[in-house]
């Protein structure tokens, strides 16, 4: 017996409304693509981020061609524009290719689509895959433009969760504009939520598998591993593993190649490519030394973030509350600058992230610089603590901001 019509308009009604509620900051930006552009839609980033689910409602009347569907990818793997227009609907605007990094050569895919198929307006989705299989770039060169999708930003979160009413950058128009953060009364618990945040992250599925650990601890395989080992990047799977748990428990500390490959007992060439993939895998990011080669300023070792904490402390296994644990400091480090590397991406405010320290030890968190600005010192604390002035004694012309948990989301 089949399901009543009106049942299957209520239930993709309903599923319309879902989707909608799931706001991204990406969404204009995606939905103007095709008005400024002719090019390739290229929307990365890592898996479960909710890539699928924006395009879906940016682009509800598209033609999807699922890669993971073997006939679908069989029929892909001929190169033949005959073939490719068979899978269309005519009357369709618009082809999305979800996943097309597990093609043999994604680029020669899509390239096609776009030389002798340009009726179709396409829009690809995909891991950093794509862009680990030289010949995509390669293939598509000027022909697409990028745009990269990350877990939620606290904006992102608190939209979602009906806590305020429109997305925000102001942490970021704050910082730049060098606007004093005030405090500001919020109907909801901020310290609560921000702790939460600090253990589990901002994952999209967080939000119907809240403070799920195990559902965390299966997301490493799936997120971080599976393109890889599908594309045998990684001859040895076990160290670059042990690579990602070392990392996850340095985090917001300098990177000594040559250390990790000693403890690992493999090249330092080695970790320093694993690490390379693990960036382009939208797993961790580094953040290099801010320098103008002055002789006793660190100038070589980047310092690792990552741009999820849930997953981050499901690499350790340890979700034990923010008030026991001996990371805490750390934990907030790496939230206020991924949350400002998404702002930053997201408004197009184009600062270049570094950090700053001296042979001496001493040191600025972070560092905000763009061309013809002002450049921003800033020191994260988890609490209010006394500045230091090294940097502003170096670089007069430059200003200096604290990050607390106590003026971080204003």
């Amino acid at each position: 017996m089949g399901i009543d019509q009106s049942v299957l308009d209520i239930l993709k009604s309903l599923y319309y409304y879902v989707v909608n509620m799931i706001v991204r900051h990406l969404d204009q930006a995606l939905a103007q693509h095709f008005e400024k552009y002719k090019e390739v839609l290229v929307l990365l980033g890592a898996r479960q981020v909710g890539k699928t689910t924006i395009v879906k409602k940016i682009f509800p009347q598209a033609d999807y061609l699922v890669v993971d569907n073997e006939p679908i990818k069989n029929a892909l793997e001929r190169y033949d524009p005959a073939v490719y227009k068979q899978l269309l609907n005519a009357n369709s605007d618009f082809v999305v290719v979800d996943e097309i990094h597990k093609l043999s050569d994604p680029g020669r895919a899509a390239k096609i689509f776009f030389d002798q198929l340009p009726q179709y307006k396409l829009i690809i989705t995909g891991s950093s895959a794509f862009n680990i299989k030289n010949k995509s770039s390669e293939s598509l060169a000027g022909r697409k433009i990028d745009y990269h999708l990350y877990p939620l930003s606290l904006s992102e979160y608190l939209v979602q969760n009906g806590l305020e009413n429109a997305l925000s950058l102001l942490p970021m128009q704050k910082l730049v504009a060098g606007e004093k953060a005030e405090r500001v009364f919020k109907q909801y618990d901020h310290r609560e939520i921000l702790n939460n945040i600090l253990i589990y992250g901002l994952y999209p599925a967080m939000q119907s598998h809240p403070s799920d650990s195990v559902y965390l601890t299966n997301l490493i395989d799936s997120v971080v591993f599976k393109d890889l080992v599908e594309l045998s990047l990684l001859e040895n799977k076990s160290a670059a593993l042990s690579l990602l748990k070392l990392l996850a428990h340095q985090i917001g500390s300098l990177v000594n190649y040559a250390e990790l490959a000693s403890k690992l007992g493999i090249s330092a060439r080695t970790v320093k490519r694993y690490i390379e993939l693990f960036e382009q895998s939208f797993i961790i990011f580094t953040v290099k030394p801010y320098s103008t080669r002055k002789r006793d300023e660190i100038a070589k070792m980047p310092k690792v973030f990552f741009y999820d904490l849930g997953l981050r402390n499901a690499l350790i296994n340890n979700f034990e509350h923010v008030d026991t644990r001996g990371d805490a400091g750390q934990l907030f480090e790496n939230f206020i600058v991924s949350e400002l590397l998404k702002y930053n991406y997201y408004g197009n405010f184009g600062y270049s992230f570094n950090y700053w320290r001296t042979k001496s030890g001493s040191e600025i968190d972070l560092v905000l610089s763009r061309f013809g600005h002002k450049t921003i010192a800033v020191e994260i604390k988890s609490q209010q603590q006394r500045i230091n002035q090294a940097f502003l004694s170096r670089y007069p012309e430059s200003r200096m901001v604290v990050i607390s948990r106590d003026n971080y989301w204003v």
